[in-house]
């Protein structure tokens, strides 16, 4: 599953594309040595739109260095680590092809994957791109939420390492097509996995299988 590239906290911004939040912690920058990570979130990090971020099930955000690239490409942009509001910059991994559940052991600490990223106004306001939000939900390469299972230390350098991984194969990418890219062919495929999702994304997520 690849290795850590860059370990990134907030730095609180309070500026214009911040819109109804009025402050935001997704500017987030690498940081040097081991940082915690706990069932509440990393150490160091900010949580300020905590109607939407910051629950037990988004305890850590993980994108991947080649999207960084990707993106960077697309939009004519130099796009660095914790660009993308991410705790975990990974390299040699696809993150968006994890499952549903799958736990990683990284650092001393075990994650375990909990669903994907949904990108909203503030991220897009922030690379300050028109429409940004349509295009990286067409991509669809979205990273992955964690809840963690066991409070450890991560840096730079780490191996991520699969521990366990469910039966049913649903990955991420999965559950954001189904929700967001009108795939019902995927309907019977990810409901097999309805049960790893935490109960807010459950719910609807179980709405788009009953089709």
């Amino acid at each position: 599953m690849g290795a850590v590239s860059s370990v990134n906290v907030a730095v609180v911004s309070n500026a214009e594309w911040t819109g109804r939040v009025g402050r935001s912690g997704i500017d987030k920058r690498p940081v040097p040595g081991p940082v915690r990570f706990t069932e509440s979130g990393v150490s160091g990090d900010a949580v300020c739109d905590t109607d939407n971020h910051g629950r037990w099930f988004q305890a850590a955000y993980a994108f991947d260095a080649e999207e960084l690239d990707f993106w960077s490409g697309e939009l004519g942009k130099d796009l660095v680590a914790g660009n993308a509001g991410e705790n975990l910059t990974l390299t040699g991994g696809a993150s968006t092809d994890a499952v549903i559940g799958e736990r990683w052991a990284v650092g001393d600490a075990v994650l375990r994957v909990t669903g994907p990223r949904q990108p909203c106004r503030v991220f897009a306001g922030f690379w300050d791109v028109q429409r940004l939000v349509k295009r990286f939900t067409e991509h669809g390469r979205t990273g992955t939420y964690f809840a963690v299972e066991r409070s450890g230390e991560v840096r730079a350098g780490d191996e991520v390492r699969v521990l366990s991984r469910p039966e049913h194969g649903v990955t991420v990418g999965e559950v954001f097509a189904l929700q967001f890219h009108d795939r019902p062919d995927l309907a019977g495929h990810v409901s097999g996995g309805l049960a790893d999702l935490p109960e807010p994304w459950r719910e609807k997520v179980a709405a788009k299988t009953a089709v």
